[in-house]
């Protein structure tokens, strides 16, 4: 056995595999770029080229059509498995397998190279960019369209690419600041039952230079201050730090310890970073909620239409035409799918009210507990956080389902499996609570489960209702 690989594994005797899957990563790292470049071109692929051929028609499959094989594999597999991949294992999607992540940090280093300015350190670009291009890609049909998802995924890596070409040295300052799911991401990964864990007394104890593990210096590409890094947040979980002075090694946890564990000094606790929780409370549960159910509810379609028929009295038009546009609105005449502006608006305004009433009666709820318990609204909106990404990775497996069932797969019951695990969420979220809480313990989970009820609801009227 090498002397790093053995210094690691003292350190994890109980269970020492992870460290050494940690170390490989960083000894194969030729292997794991080979990956990154591979998803590159099957990316870009699937993205570009079907934007350019004729619409499927309607018996074509998956399995014989470029189209649907494409769509397929971004909003049946790829989408709804990464969010349970960050569950489960970190951001290991992020550093061993993202297009977007490798794409900008090629990019920068032939790029200029400066300094992050201040306006992109701004703490709510992560809820800002995940909410506009969640509403976007409703509004362009983007899980059945080609082209805009063409013009998203492709903008954004484009985006990421020019960000590199900019700002930061071998880095990834996109990823870290700018990608529409680094929040979400950064938040699902604090559940995650791996990290890399840093023994920050045994780094400051190794000589100045020391270096356990590799022949190259290491490049944190997401600029993460390795010797303070506590959090599994922002880490890439690509392993080029493993046994870096001794201290760092890939190592098991309880997947609450991050949610439980304290991390408020007083100065936090009087200027508390609230974009997080925001992101989660009005994001993850309230926009992507919305998202995900415009279009099977009845209520818009009977607001749309009593709003049509006061525009009609009134001999207002111009609301009832076609936007003509795809990158826009919908618009497939050619297939009779087209939105006029009254459709746009309408979907504008459904998923504005269910992020404002279903964001707010979560926050209420929060903020009720935290006055109660003495613990501020931000940490128990953690609590949520397996709820959370449970709701989107249920609302990402519709596209899934209604797939395969277009494909004649039909899973009659995956909406109880969905509420079930919905349900199982929530009860976890009410567990993390009660033990946050120093004090009224049981307000904590309650509010937490009341905080969860009206989602809950949501979602069972969409299942088993609508």
């Amino acid at each position: 056995m090498n002397a790093p690989m053995a210094s690691v594994a003292v350190i994890g005797r109980r269970v020492d595999w992870p460290a050494r899957l940690g170390l490989a990563m960083r000894r194969h790292r030729g292997l794991i770029l080979a990956a990154q470049w591979g998803v590159v071109l099957g990316y870009v692929v699937l993205v570009a080229v079907p934007a350019f051929l004729p619409l499927p028609p309607e018996t074509a499959h998956l399995w014989n059509n470029l189209t649907r094989f494409a769509q397929f594999v971004f909003w049946g597999l790829w989408w709804p498995f990464v969010i349970l991949s960050i569950m489960a294992l970190g951001r290991v999607w992020c550093g061993v397998l993202c297009p977007e992540g490798a794409l900008t940090e090629w990019a920068s280093r032939y790029g200029l190279g400066r300094g992050i300015p201040r306006w992109m350190k701004w703490g709510g670009w992560p809820f800002v960019a995940f909410a506009m291009t969640t509403v976007f890609g409703q509004m362009t049909s983007v899980y059945e369209y080609p082209k805009p998802a063409l013009l998203i995924l492709g903008g954004s890596t484009i985006a990421a690419i020019a960000v590199g070409l900019i700002w930061g040295r071998e880095k990834r300052v996109w990823c870290r600041h700018l990608c529409p799911v680094s929040g979400v991401f950064g938040l699902l990964a604090k559940i995650a039952p791996v990290h890399f864990k840093v023994d920050r007394a045994a780094w400051d104890a190794a000589p100045a230079g020391h270096r356990t593990s590799g022949q190259h210096p290491v490049n944190c590409a997401p600029l993460i201050d390795i010797r303070r890094m506590q959090s599994a947040s922002a880490c890439h979980m690509c392993g080029r730090c493993a046994g870096e002075r001794d201290a760092v090694q890939l190592a098991l946890r309880s997947p609450e310890a991050e949610i439980l564990a304290n991390p408020y000094t007083k100065a936090h606790a009087e200027n508390p970073d609230r974009w997080p929780a925001r992101l989660l409370v009005f994001g993850m549960l309230g926009v992507a909620l919305g998202a995900f159910q415009w279009s099977a509810s009845p209520w818009l379609v009977a607001a749309k239409q009593a709003i049509a028929g006061w525009l009609v009295d009134h001999e207002v038009w111009w609301p009832l035409n076609e936007a003509g546009q795809w990158w826009l609105l919908t618009y497939y005449p050619e297939v009779n799918d087209a939105f006029t502006w009254l459709d746009g608006g309408m979907l504008l305004a459904y998923i504005a009210v269910e992020a404002l009433l279903v964001g707010g009666w979560i926050s209420g709820w929060l903020r009720l507990a935290g006055v109660l318990t003495g613990v501020s609204w931000q940490r128990l909106a953690h609590a949520l956080i397996p709820f959370a990404g449970t709701s989107v990775f249920v609302g990402l497996s519709l596209l899934t389902t209604s797939q395969l069932a277009a494909e004649g797969i039909v899973l009659p019951w995956a909406n109880a499996v969905r509420m079930a695990l919905l349900g199982l969420t929530a009860l976890w979220g009410a567990s993390l609570a009660w033990r946050m809480a120093g004090r009224q313990r049981t307000a904590a989970a309650l509010g937490v489960l009341l905080a969860a009820l009206l989602p809950l609801a949501a979602w069972g009227m969409q299942f088993f209702v609508w």
